[in-house]
């Protein structure tokens, strides 16, 4: 696999292609951890809003009826060349990880392609996720700025760039005020409901 550290940030276009991308992962991934592994499978991120530019790498959030139930599908999928990430479930230098979270990642002709973010179906996780791609799907005056913050966002960290940047700093964090803001409206709107 490679990493992420020290590489530029591409920001492209949308690309109708991206949800076929998903969907064709998705039966991958249930063809070898079997259909009733998953309550759901949900794309997630930004390449999951239509019209709008993102790094082009397909975001899947399998949804898990147990945390416990993601040991047994570690090495289904390092089949189809996942890498598990346990790293990121501890606290580390950049935050208090994510042990409520399974992180796997695949890359596809030495170029990062998916990330999967394995989580319990329903948790708050799951829920944010969903609200955010949801909330964007609607406004697409939110979808443009965000769209605007990520290109600023990456071009100042390309500018920057070394061979130790890492993306979670420096890109991913940089997006956090903009993101809640856009969260913020979004529970407003689900509460107008």
């Amino acid at each position: 696999m490679t990493s992420r550290t020290g590489k530029p940030i591409v920001i492209a276009g949308y690309d109708a292609a991206w949800p076929e991308r998903f969907e064709r992962e998705r039966a991958e991934i249930l063809r070898v951890c079997g259909a009733d592994a998953f309550a759901r499978i949900e794309h997630v991120g930004s390449t999951a809003v239509p019209g709008l530019a993102a790094k082009p790498i397909i975001d899947i959030m399998p949804g898990l009826r147990s945390l416990d139930d993601a040991a047994a599908l570690i090495a289904p999928l390092a089949g189809i060349d996942y890498e598990y990430v346990p790293e990121f479930e501890r606290p580390n230098a950049i935050d208090e990880g994510m042990p409520f979270r399974r992180y796997f990642r695949k890359d596809v002709e030495g170029e990062r392609a998916f990330h999967m973010h394995m989580v319990e179906a329903g948790s708050e996780f799951w829920r944010d996720h969903l609200l955010f791609r949801d909330y964007l799907r609607n406004s697409p005056e939110d979808a443009r700025e965000y769209e605007r913050v990520k290109s600023r966002v990456a071009a100042e960290y390309n500018a920057n760039l070394t061979p130790e940047s890492n993306i979670n700093l420096g890109y991913t964090d940089r997006k956090s005020d903009c993101i809640d803001a856009i969260m913020a409206k979004a529970r407003a709107r689900l509460g107008e409901r």
